[in-house]
C-alpha cells in the first residue's frame, strides 16, 4: 500500500512500483472511481495507464453513489483477480477511510433509515448543508473536525445513525489499536511542511493551467446537479461557486490551496495512528531513492515470513 497527504507523490512511486513487482493498482481513492473527475482528482494520465494496470479508476457515473462498504466489497474482487493472476496487489491514494478498511475490518453500523435519509435530504435542500453541519457539530463534534468540508453524504448518514441510536456515528468506529493485516505493507510518503504546501500550490495552479473549470463546467452542462455526492469535493466545491459568480477567481484558487492543505493535515494524523506503516522521508530521498527503499523492505519481508 502506498499511500501518503494529497500532492505527496503517490501515483508516480505506485506505477514504477508495480513495474518493478508485476502488480496492478487499486486507486484507493474516494473520487477517482468516477466518470469526468479527471484533472480535479489527479487521476493517472492515459499514459500511466497504460504503463500498468489500475482498478476502480472511472467506473461509476456521477449520480451514483459510493461508500466505504462499496469500495472495499469491490477492492476484495479485484484483489482476488489480480492475485489469481499471479500479480502483486499494489492500493495507492489517500483516502483515509478506504485504506483503512483494508487495513482493518469495518465495524457493524446501523443501516440507513430511508425515511431519516429523506427528511435530511430535504433539510438540506431548503436549509442548506450548513444547517445540517451545525446539528452534527453539536451531535458528534469528534467525527464533524474529520470530515473534509461539507460532505453531504456523510452529514446525513451520520445524523441518520444518531437519531436511529442516540449515539454519535463516531462511537462506532473502533479505538482499538489498528493491527497490520498479514500480507500487507503500508508506505506513507511524508514530506517537510513547507515542502508540501508548495507541491499542493503547484499543483493546484496546474490543474487549472490544464483546465479544470472547463472540465466542470462540461460537468455542470451535461445536466449533473452541483448538490450531488461526487462534486462535494475540494477544486470542484470551490470551482463551481466561481462559475456561479458566487466567489471572484482569485477567492477561488486561494480557497482550493487552503482547504487541500487542511485536508493534507487531516489525513497526516490519521497516518499516525498506524505504528506499523513505513516512513518514507521524501524530504531526505528522491523518488529513485524511495522506491529502492520500498523495494528492499518487501524483500526483506518476504525472507522473514
Amino acid at each position: 500500500m502506498i499511500t501518503g497527504p494529497t500532492a505527496a507523490g503517490k501515483t508516480s512511486l505506485s506505477i514504477r512500483l508495480a513495474e518493478e513487482l508485476s502488480g496492478e493498482i487499486i486507486s484507493a481513492d474516494s473520487r477517482q472511481c468516477y466518470r469526468y473527475l479527471d484533472i480535479g482528482t489527479a487521476k493517472p494520465t492515459e499514459k500511466e495507464l497504460l504503463r500498468v494496470p489500475h482498478h476502480n479508476i472511472s467506473i461509476l457515473d456521477l449520480n451514483e453513489k459510493d461508500s466505504v462498504a462499496a469500495f472495499k466489497r469491490r477492492a476484495i474482487g479485484y484483489a482476488e483477480e489480480i492475485e489469481s493472476n499471479e500479480k502483486t496487489v499494489i492500493y495507492c491514494g489517500g483516502s483515509t477511510l478506504h485504506l483503512q478498511s483494508i487495513i482493518k475490518p469495518l465495524d457493524e453500523i446501523p443501516k440507513s433509515n430511508p425515511d431519516h435519509v429523506r427528511e435530511l435530504g430535504q433539510i438540506a435542500d431548503d436549509k442548506g448543508i450548513e444547517y445540517l453541519y451545525n446539528e452534527l457539530q453539536i451531535r458528534d463534534p469528534d467525527y464533524a473536525k474529520k470530515m473534509d468540508g461539507f460532505n453531504r453524504q456523510r452529514i446525513i448518514r451520520a445524523l441518520d445513525v444518531w437519531r436511529q441510536t442516540g449515539k454519535p456515528f463516531s462511537s462506532f468506529h473502533s479505538n482499538k489499536e489498528i493491527q497490520q493485516p498479514e500480507n500487507l505493507m503500508v508506505f506513507v510518503i511524508y514530506h517537510p511542511r513547507q515542502v508540501l504546501h508548495e507541491r499542493i500550490s503547484v499543483r493546484t495552479d496546474k490543474m487549472i493551467e490544464m483546465g479544470l473549470l472547463d472540465e466542470v463546467r462540461m460537468i455542470l452542462d451535461r445536466g449533473y446537479d452541483k448538490s450531488i455526492q461526487a462534486l462535494q469535493t475540494v477544486g470542484y466545491r470551490e470551482a463551481i461557486a466561481h462559475l456561479n459568480g458566487e466567489i471572484r477567481f482569485d477567492s477561488m484558487v486561494k480557497d482550493i490551496k487552503t482547504s487541500t492543505r487542511r485536508y493534507a493535515k487531516r489525513q497526516i494524523t490519521w497516518f499516525r495512528r498506524w505504528p506499523f506503516s513505513h516512513r518514507l522521508n521524501a524530504g531526505e530521498l528522491n523518488e529513485d531513492q524511495l522506491l529502492n527503499q520500498v523495494l528492499q523492505k518487501v524483500a526483506a519481508n518476504k525472507q522473514n515470513r
